[in-house]
Order: C-alpha cells, then structure tokens, then sequence
C-alpha cells in the first residue's frame, strides 16, 4: 500500500485559479480539489502502464514522520477502481 500526503493543496490551487480565488476558498475545499485531480492522473497513468488497483482519498488519516495517525472520522471520501 502507498500513502500520498499532499502538503500545499493551497499554493497549488492559488497557482492555478490566482491569489484572490484561492483566498475565497477553504483550504478543505482546496486539498478536496487537488486530490481529485491527483487521483484522475494516477489513475490515468497506472492504467496506461498496465497496473491495476484501487486508490482512495481518505479523511481522518494523518502521517507524521514513522507514525500513521488516525483520527475521529475516519472515511473515505473518494474510492477508485481501475
């Protein structure tokens, strides 16, 4: 299993949408989108090399540093066949 922690959601969407977009909308909403995005992409190009799987965004899980934190909560909020 691989865990990806994406860190910088905001400057991502704020590099895309602009400052003022990014300052409008909550950071949840941010790391939501870029996650999606990420997901499409892995998605697409797993598939392409042949690798099946399944990958989920999931709420409530944390990493830091050695230790895998859960948190109350804990779902997935999207999941993906490919």
């Amino acid at each position: 299993m691989i865990v990806l922690k994406i860190s910088n959601s905001s400057e991502v969407v704020a590099s895309k949408v602009g400052k003022f977009l990014e300052f409008l909308t909550p950071d949840s909403v941010d790391q939501a989108t870029v996650e999606d995005q990420v997901i499409k992409k892995l998605v697409e190009n797993l598939a392409a090399e042949g690798i099946k799987g399944e990958i989920a965004a999931v709420q409530g899980l944390d990493i830091s540093g050695q230790e895998l934190n859960l948190q109350e909560g804990l779902k997935v909020r999207k999941h993906t066949s490919f």
